[in-house]
């Protein structure tokens, strides 16, 4: 899954010219799920009081799963929307994706939730293949 990044966004880039706003608008148009997936956890984040929000609910397909991988593996996607959001993103197995309020980056909540226990605790028989 790629980003489609248009002509003009193209050639500003070739000349170094790309702004934070520009790149999320790409972003946005180019991952609608992964979009819809972090600005929920977002907006669940910001109507509550706790240190972060999560999603678990499984993409609907193999489509949407490749839309969160490439969003949050790749660091420059991942950077751009946690500065947009004003966010730290967390992401376990191929679609728990959390947004953490940036005070709470050093947290035990956080840490516990990026540890190799965390991980390994969020793991489950039909998970494993995903």
């Amino acid at each position: 899954m790629s980003l489609n990044v248009p002509t003009e966004l193209l050639d500003r880039a070739e000349r170094g010219e790309v702004n934070d706003a520009e790149f999320v608008a790409c972003v946005r148009e180019s991952l609608p799920y992964a979009w819809q997936v972090v600005s929920g956890v977002v907006a669940d984040l910001e109507m509550g009081q706790e240190p972060f929000a999560d999603n678990t609910t499984p993409p609907p397909s193999e489509a949407e799963r490749g839309q969160l991988l490439r969003a949050l593996a790749s660091d420059a996607i991942r950077g751009g929307l946690e500065r947009h959001f004003g966010v730290k993103l967390a992401f376990q197995n191929c679609h728990r994706v959390a947004a953490f309020r940036t005070a709470a980056v050093d947290s035990d909540t956080y840490r516990e939730f990026i540890s190799v226990r965390g991980q390994l605790l969020n793991q489950s028989p039909e998970l494993r293949d995903c």
